[in-house]
């Protein structure tokens, strides 16, 4: 008998992927244009608090401290811009859109 049991839960766990339909399926997250410089902008961050660290424990010195310091600071400053220009340019074609479709 449970033998029997554990069959029917095998084959209904084989089976049951093949009956569903990709209509059956959720559609998937729309892909944000600005995910790759958030995760970018996540990851500086991270190199930042590491650097500080480092510093902190006495792995560095301050003239290289300092150097790569200015240099993730430079990195993180174009990472933003970037970021405010897709979303300045994704916002202005989304309140055009919307300019059109309420008129």
């Amino acid at each position: 008998m449970v033998i029997a049991v554990g069959i029917i839960l095998v084959v209904f766990a084989l089976v049951l992927p093949l009956l569903i339909r990709s209509s059956d399926l959720p559609d998937p997250e729309p892909i944000s244009p600005t995910q790759y410089l958030e995760d970018r902008k996540a990851a500086i961050y991270e190199n930042l608090r590491d650097l500080q660290g480092e510093y902190r424990m006495g792995k560095l010195s301050d003239e290289d401290y300092k150097a790569i310091k200015i240099d993730l600071q430079r990195e993180l400053a174009g990472v933003l811009a970037e970021i405010e220009k897709v979303e300045a340019a994704s916002g202005s074609s989304t309140s055009a859109a919307e300019a059109s479709t309420s008129a």
